[in-house]
């Protein structure tokens, strides 16, 4: 009977995990190919050494998310719903409106719903940063500037 020589896998560790800044100007970006990009950086799946059960991710800073990119009649046409959990209390507003008032709102739940829905999860999400204007203040961790526009 021949024998094979097993190869281990490799398997990450939540103490070798390395964590690094990004920045990403949501203005020159299209706000659903950003949330995908920002949603990978923040499962790590970008890194080779990904492990699904190991939060390996990056961390995310977001600025100029009130002037976010969109395709189409998104602004008129998209509207978001919550319900506040009363008789009668079903929440809509379209994009327009939550880009005037709510910018960081409407990049946060665009990443929320690429992310796994489960406490692993919710601990990546936790690494996401966003700001309305150009202003950050994670200066003093010196993030590295993303940009994710691909030729056409």
């Amino acid at each position: 009977m021949a024998r094979f020589a097993i190869q281990k896998c490799f398997v990450q560790n939540p103490a070798d995990v390395t964590r690094r800044w990004f920045v990403v100007d949501a203005e020159k970006e299209t706000l659903g190919r950003m949330a995908t990009h920002i949603a990978t950086i923040l499962m790590g799946k970008n890194k080779p050494t990904y492990t699904p059960h190991v939060d390996g991710g990056d961390f995310v800073v977001v600025t100029n998310a009130k002037t976010v990119g969109l395709t189409g009649r998104k602004t008129q046409n998209k509207v978001y719903r919550h319900h506040t959990g009363y008789l009668g209390g079903l929440r809509e507003h379209d994009l327009a409106w939550m880009l005037e008032n709510k910018p960081e709102e409407v990049v946060k739940l665009a990443v929320r719903r690429m992310m796994p829905k489960s406490k692993l999860g919710k601990q990546m999400f936790k690494r996401l940063k966003v700001y309305p204007g150009a202003d950050h203040n994670h200066v003093s961790q010196s993030p590295e500037t993303l940009s994710f526009k691909t030729a056409k």
